[in-house]
């Protein structure tokens, strides 16, 4: 009997801790519930405008920044910003169920397409105040921001860079499908019909549209016009337009994704450099883009397309997109950095190969601001420019034997899960129920984790220290203008603020979130 009143309070101990620990998870589950609202309608709330939001801002509002600072009725397209925002709201929708969420998502929305340019897309920053607002920043922070070349000119029109058209788009998209609510159709419409009448025949993309070349620069053509790879302008455009053809279903998507394909192969340069470039002029030549950015071949780059070619051959089954990967890796290994310029072994390549010689060329500067600085690029690894990094690290080992890898498999085997196949679903699953399955990824943070993401909760927010901060628009009494880039050394590199001062941030509001929409969906 004593044995058995043994085993029966070692399995009444085993019940309750396991009712103990279950009871603590629920308690701590519905914590990061309350906190993920807390925080959300914070910046909801109080922090966005019209339903827009910037990288940061001080506590009491008085400055807010995304690249560059901020007008108070201004909001920022690029990640950190409006669309990721409302990515990580629509992914705590998903996890929650809980309607807030979808409403703070539709605000987003309402956002972007106040923000809508007529063409379809959108610039980098949406201002709430209309086009002479935003005339004016361009005309004192935008002109005044040394290196960030992107901003020194008003166009007016739509930009690929950095995602900012088909980032929202792509959001809209997302939105629409959740509910099906057919008020988001007409936008998200505009904005396919962009991207696909903005494409040029040969299949690849400009940064901006419509085309305009009427800003040169340090009598270089303005390069906005140009065929563009940088900042996944061509890939970005790519993979919307595969997204719509899976869920939107419709045939005259397929013919651009085609085409866009295409312009990788027909942008390899010829052996013995059998590499790419990250812009292209009319004459498909090799260009420049800002001053610092040579026309030069780049390993990056090349990497990156290697990559994209396997995919593709994975998505369609031609081999052409396999056939002369060997050729880019052969370049990569022809132009490695010799061992005493590798810096101990942790880069492989100069980021930019001189086409013809093979040799690395690297951008440099000196100066404090748009008035006296200046960019320069030569063959000297010495004093750096460290806001674009003038070394790199490509794993060609990993690039080999993933060729190997795709290079063995038949076009049927590589096809077998392409969405750009013909075929039956055959188990019925709508696509449009799996698009995306969510914009938060990573691993599931432990107990602990959420535990110190609730606890450093202040209030209603999350505030964040010593970040790099932004300069505001100054003019000296001697009536010169003051650079409005972000703070930086001569060379670059970024100064983070040092002082105790907190920050609200979308970043930081976006990484907690990430984290505790994970635990709840584990």
């Amino acid at each position: 009997m004593s044995g058995f009143r043994s085993i029966f309070l070692a399995f009444y101990i085993i019940v309750l801790t396991a009712l103990s620990g279950f009871t603590q998870t629920k308690k701590l589950e519905q914590e990061a519930r309350s906190a993920m609202l807390t925080a959300t309608r914070f910046m909801v709330e109080k922090v966005s405008v019209n339903g827009g939001y910037v990288a940061h801002y001080l506590p009491d509002f008085s400055r807010r920044w995304g690249e560059l600072e901020g007008f108070k009725t201004q909001v920022w397209v690029q990640d950190p910003g409006t669309v990721s925002m409302g990515n990580v709201f629509l992914d705590a929708y998903k996890a929650t169920g809980d309607e807030y969420y979808y409403q703070a998502a539709e605000k987003v929305a309402s956002a972007l397409i106040w923000g809508q340019l007529p063409e379809g897309g959108w610039n980098y920053m949406i201002d709430f105040a209309g086009d002479r607002s935003l005339k004016h920043w361009y005309n004192t922070i935008g002109k005044n921001a040394w290196g960030f070349e992107e901003y020194y000119y008003y166009y007016g029109t739509s930009t690929f860079d950095d995602s900012n058209t088909s980032g929202p788009a792509s959001f809209l998209l997302r939105l629409y499908l959740q509910k099906m609510d057919s008020k988001y159709k007409p936008a998200l419409d505009k904005a396919i019909q962009l991207i696909i009448d903005s494409q040029y025949p040969l299949g690849g993309w400009p940064q901006r549209f419509p085309l305009k070349d009427n800003h040169p620069k340090n009598g270089k053509e303005d390069y906005s016009a140009y065929y563009t790879f940088n900042d996944e302008v061509i890939s970005g455009n790519i993979d919307f337009l595969i997204q719509c053809y899976i869920n939107l279903g419709e045939e005259r998507f397929l013919d651009p994704i085609r085409r866009g394909m295409n312009f990788y192969l027909i942008t390899q340069q010829g052996n013995p450099q059998g590499g790419w470039g990250q812009q292209y002029n009319m004459d498909l030549q090799v260009a420049h883009a800002r001053s610092y950015e040579p026309p030069a071949l780049m390993p990056g780059f090349t990497n990156t397309h290697v990559l994209l070619l396997m995919k593709y051959y994975q998505l369609t089954g031609d081999r052409k997109f396999l056939a002369r990967i060997p050729d880019a890796i052969e370049w990569l290994e022809s132009c490695r950095l010799p061992a005493e310029k590798s810096l101990g072994g942790t880069r492989t390549h100069a980021t930019f190969i001189e086409i013809g010689t093979n040799k690395g060329l690297y951008a440099h500067r000196k100066g404090t601001g748009v008035k006296d600085g200046h960019y320069w690029w030569d063959y000297d690894d010495n004093n750096l420019l460290a806001h674009y990094g003038g070394k790199t690290n490509i794993n060609i080992q990993f690039l080999k034997d993933e060729y190997q890898r795709v290079n063995a498999l038949s076009a049927e085997e590589a096809t077998r899960n392409s969405p750009l196949k013909a075929g039956m679903i055959k188990d019925g699953t709508l696509p449009q129920t799996q698009f995306p399955a969510t914009s938060s990824s990573g691993l599931v943070p432990d107990d602990t984790i959420v535990s110190g993401i609730i606890k450093a909760l202040d209030k209603d927010r999350w505030l964040v220290k010593h970040i790099q901060i932004s300069r505001p628009y100054s003019v000296l009494p001697d009536g010169s203008e003051m650079n409005t880039a972000k703070l930086s050394d001569e060379n670059g590199k970024g100064i983070v603020d040092s002082s105790e001062q907190q920050y609200i941030s979308t970043r930081e509001y976006e990484k907690n979130m990430g984290l505790l929409i994970r635990y709840l969906r584990k």
